[in-house]
């Protein structure tokens, strides 16, 4: 063999496993990948996550908040406050829940609660300094009654019972 014969073999040689070592190389990286793709939980892990985003809803709910929270002997500014701190504490106490939901399921329990935050601040402010908390109460329910669609309440928990559904319809 002549030494360009021996040149070109060699660098065949080089090339190949060279080759061989990255095809190696890259279907291992994927693969690390795709294991971290991979969620490290099972369906039922899933579905405990919506079944606590589900009692979240209805705990923050605003009906349910007047009906678990008292405004008896209240001025309606502490009871305000009373109300906004408690949304906010169900909330966090269920932050690890959207670890296992969809990022759709977890921001519309993030809108509930802004948005009956937001009603509360905005109720909150066209009361009198003088009224109570009965009257802040009064005024929530009223606003309630008088459109229903005005809380995210019943939208919020078609959503987490369709993406559970359709989790126990794959599973």
């Amino acid at each position: 063999m002549n030494n360009n014969s021996s040149i070109i073999l060699a660098i065949i040689i080089i090339v190949g496993v060279l080759g061989v070592y990255f095809l190696f190389y890259f279907r291992e990286t994927r693969g690390v990948k795709k294991e971290r793709k991979k969620p490290a939980y099972d369906a039922s892990l899933q579905l405990q996550a919506y079944e606590r985003l589900t009692i979240l809803a209805e705990r923050i709910s605003l009906k349910n908040l007047i009906s678990r929270l008292s405004p008896a002997h209240m001025e309606a500014s502490a009871y305000h406050v009373l109300l906004v701190e408690s949304i906010k504490q169900e909330y966090e106490y269920n932050l690890s829940q959207q670890l296992y939901v969809s990022a759709q399921a977890w921001q519309a329990v993030t809108n509930l609660k802004e948005q009956n935050i937001f009603i509360l601040h905005q109720l909150a402010h066209t009361l009198p300094e003088t009224a109570t908390g009965m009257d802040l109460s009064k005024r929530i329910l009223e606003l309630l009654d008088a459109d229903p669609k005005t809380s995210l309440h019943s939208i919020v928990l078609d959503a987490l019972r369709y993406e559970a559904r359709q989790l126990m319809a794959g599973a």
